[in-house]
């Protein structure tokens, strides 16, 4: 299990995170995406833990606050020492019936955090991160919010999820300006099957140094080999009872066409080939893995010992390839003198 480097900062983090997402299973929603109870859900952070992961995301809404109960109480449980694990959550979403309790405001952000510490039974969080785009509430407010908590001490880092590109660089400007602690991650969707973060958020990440955590890496499922076209879900399976991310079905297909004979050739399971093509990409620092049991965690921390070769990596890069997009068509073309240019003052004489 490799360690990166979170953004800009001296945390490392593992490539792979456990995503406590099917801890809990309370209302009709959540027991649709899992409902791991306390014992399980040990079980599954004893095994993370021991198999190199140092790293778990969480958020106050999984499960109505179950599943920051559940993990708090698993590491207490566990013997945990504090500093051997970093523990990421979120807050934007409701937690509550009045106006105020959702979004990104500060008096929801100071809500939220002592809501999620209590829960998680810990004296500080590793990583805060807003949960998504709050659109009523100023970018300066939240970002100021963020900082009050990491000189508080109740935050060590902060970071956002499903923000678009634009507005995270605008956070970041304003981070600058006022010298307040700024955005050093961005958990994001993105799969061998839904590339669209490449085309402005990939770059963005690239020029200011943030890092990626990748949330549902095999698509809901889809890319687990489970599925193709011929069988795309029995009655009560994962994707008919709940499908999301919305996926291009065609691109899925090709994706798992292209990774099948890679997967028998290398002797592992098509969600392993999925997993392993995510953390060969650069940009990538970790990746989010979920699991109900025991046995499909085991799956996907073995994707980290598959080494695709080049040819693999393009070949399953191709079945994916998004179509062109103005403005990035655009710049192919008309930078093309330009990156020439780079790649030849960079030549080896």
């Amino acid at each position: 299990m490799r360690n990166h480097p979170l953004g800009r900062t001296g945390l490392y983090v593992s490539e792979l995170c456990l995503g406590t997402m099917t801890f809990g299973g309370t209302g009709g929603f959540w027991n649709k995406i899992g409902e791991v109870q306390q014992g399980d859900a040990e079980r599954l952070i004893g095994a993370a833990l021991d198999g190199g992961i140092n790293f778990i995301d969480t958020a106050d809404v999984y499960s109505e606050g179950q599943s920051e109960e559940i993990t708090g109480q698993a590491l207490k449980n566990l013997k945990v020492p504090r500093e051997n694990v970093v523990i990421a959550t979120k807050v934007f979403g409701e937690t509550g019936a009045g106006p105020n309790a959702r979004g990104a405001s500060r008096g929801h952000i100071m809500d939220g955090v002592k809501g999620s510490l209590r829960r998680l039974q810990l004296d500080h969080i590793d990583l805060y991160q807003i949960h998504g785009f709050d659109p009523a509430t100023p970018v300066e407010e939240t970002v100021r919010a963020l900082d009050q908590l990491v000189r508080q001490g109740h935050v060590r880092y902060v970071g956002v999820s499903n923000w678009a590109a634009w507005q995270i660089v605008k956070a970041l400007g304003i981070a600058e300006l006022l010298g307040l602690s700024r955005f050093e991650s961005l958990q994001a969707y993105y799969t061998v099957a839904g590339r669209y973060l490449e085309r402005e958020i990939v770059p963005m990440l690239e020029s200011e140094g943030l890092g990626l955590m990748v949330w549902s890496p095999l698509a809901g499922g889809l890319l687990s080999g489970k599925y193709d076209r011929e069988h795309q879900g029995e009655e009560g399976s994962r994707r008919t009872t709940f499908d999301f991310p919305p996926v291009n079905r065609d691109r899925a297909w090709a994706c798992v066409d292209a990774m099948r004979p890679i997967a028998a050739a290398h002797g592992v399971s098509v969600a392993q080939v999925a997993l392993a093509w995510l953390l060969h990409q650069p940009q990538v620092t970790s990746v989010i893995v979920g699991a109900k049991r025991p046995e499909q965690l085991a799956d996907n921390m073995a994707a980290t010992q598959v080494a695709l070769s080049a040819a693999e990596l393009q070949q399953i890069a191709d079945a994916g390839q998004l179509p062109a997009e103005y403005p990035g068509w655009m710049f192919e073309r008309q930078g093309a003198n330009r990156r020439k240019q780079i790649a030849d003052a960079a030549a080896p004489r």
